[in-house]
């Protein structure tokens, strides 16, 4: 049997840490004379009740989460944060239903960046502010998951970095609740170091603070409508720019880097593909928008550069009406946001790792044809890859294939438009946040979509950001079964 008191402690002390958060846009609120403060404080001290709660009633609770609690426990405090999350959204002057809000909120901790908002620059600053902390949160959630977790789940090809991250972490910091406060802290240092660096640019206090934790985060939240477009501002593109590829490296090579290991980023495989793709693809764009649409060589680099690097990495910001360039451009961004970035970082998507693996394996597929009897195997940063991960790797394309066909599916049988349909599915399942076309596209939101679909674009975004498997071993059997 499952002893669910481990989980419910540290599921109490998550909630607990919420409601602390929530102070924050209540302060903001008071001081800016909104009476949504209110709404901040009650919300609050109904989350830290419940917070708290759990964890006395489990604080006696001595068992060693196991893996099956490790999954329950990964799923659920997702879950269960994005219901709390939701409460200000509900009760705000903004009046959301409840689909609504539940929808911000996953989008929000999940670091989609797809929102159901509108009238942002008129919004509260609390609220605003609420959008852009669920994000920060989520992204220093899931890079902790990413370390702590995932490797040990044995997750879509995680385990290849339990091997990694636990050997340099041995040396260094033995343990990974140590590894956990340096990378949060590394962590609050570049949201401060991309925060000062737009206010410098130009921004206010405010916007500079808010969309620093949107761009470490890769989430995408703006406080404005029109998104960077709104600043039309070169340099600040710049830095977001910076913000969003510091976002998208493994978090534990910048503990690296504090150790003195400089040259460990350069010799990652994985960041070495992830950078050559970014930069092939905005090349690519800027060529297309150069040629093709007769602009300035400059403006068509900044216009490229800046939404290449949004979309590819799940950040989700826009300057342009990117689906707008031409039928070209609709299937080039439809594929780089499958992408993401790397593993151990903010993003999300299918990762540029398991492109690597999958490359690796076929690689030594076509040289086994070739040579029968050869001998040949696949590496992974100069170390040999495993069947079980290969196996694993090859069984997330399919499973994350899949799910995006159902999503797609389920929305088109809502009455949704096969374009709104499958952008939504891929934004969603990669968690990017804006989709193609005119309904969802970066011109517009997803606020006109039915309840039905808000629910089920929420699930695909728990799906996307957990791993699928870690949502999908849940409704198994064979899970549940002593």
């Amino acid at each position: 049997m499952i002893d669910f008191r481990p989980i419910s402690f540290i599921l109490g002390i998550l909630v607990s840490v919420l409601a602390v958060m929530m102070l924050g846009p209540a302060v903001v609120d008071f001081f800016s004379g909104n009476q949504d403060w209110e709404v901040f404080a009650v919300s609050a001290s109904v989350t830290f009740f419940i917070g708290i709660s759990l964890v006395i009633s489990s604080r006696a609770a001595t068992t060693v989460l196991s893996v099956r609690g490790a999954f329950i426990l990964t799923t659920l405090s997702w879950v269960v944060l994005t219901i709390f999350a939701a409460l200000p959204f509900s009760f705000a002057q903004t009046h959301m239903s409840f689909s609504d809000s539940f929808f911000e909120a996953m989008s929000g901790i999940t670091t989609t960046g797809a929102t159901v908002m509108f009238n942002l620059d008129t919004a509260p600053p609390g609220l605003l502010l609420w959008r852009s902390l669920l994000q920060w949160l989520g992204g220093i959630g899931i890079i902790v998951m990413a370390l702590a977790v995932l490797p040990f789940l044995r997750v879509g090809g995680m385990q290849l970095f339990r091997m990694e991250s636990s050997d340099q972490a041995d040396k260094a910091l033995p343990r990974t609740a140590h590894i956990a406060t340096v990378i949060g802290a590394i962590y609050l240092g570049l949201t401060m170091f991309i925060a000062f660096a737009l206010y410098l640019a130009g921004l206010s206090g405010f916007d500079s603070i808010t969309h620093a934790m949107t761009t470490i985060a890769t989430g995408g939240f703006s406080n404005h409508d029109s998104s960077f477009s709104y600043f039309d501002n070169y340099l600040v593109e710049l830095i977001t720019v910076l913000g969003m590829v510091l976002g998208s490296l493994p978090f534990l090579l910048y503990l690296s880097v504090l150790q003195g290991k400089y040259k460990t980023v350069i010799r990652d495989s994985q960041v070495r593909w992830f950078l050559a793709v970014l930069i092939f693809v905005v090349v690519f764009v800027t060529i297309w928008l150069w040629v093709g649409n007769q602009k300035d060589l400059d403006e068509s680099f900044r216009m490229s550069l800046f939404n290449v690097v949004s979309i590819m990495t799940g950040t989700g910001f826009k300057t342009e009406a990117f689906d707008s360039w031409g039928s070209f451009s609709i299937p080039i961004f439809f594929f780089i946001m499958f992408i993401g970035g790397c593993a151990g970082s903010t993003t999300c998507g299918i990762k540029i790792f398991r492109f690597q693996v999958l490359y690796a394996a076929a690689k030594t597929q076509f040289e086994n044809l070739a040579h029968p009897h050869g001998v040949f195997i696949p590496y992974y940063n100069g170390n040999p890859i495993s069947d079980e991960v290969i196996k694993s790797v090859m069984s997330f394309f399919f499973v994350f294939g899949m799910t995006f066909a159902l999503l797609a599916v389920g929305l088109a049988l809502m009455g949704i438009d096969f374009l709104t349909a499958v952008s939504a599915a891929a934004s969603a399942i990669s968690n990017v946040g804006p989709g193609l076309g005119p309904i969802i596209g970066p011109e517009g939101n997803y606020s006109s979509l039915p309840d039905s679909a808000k629910w089920l674009l929420s699930a695909g975004m728990l799906l996307g950001r957990l791993e699928l498997f870690t949502v999908i071993v849940l409704f198994t059997r064979a899970f549940w079964r002593a």
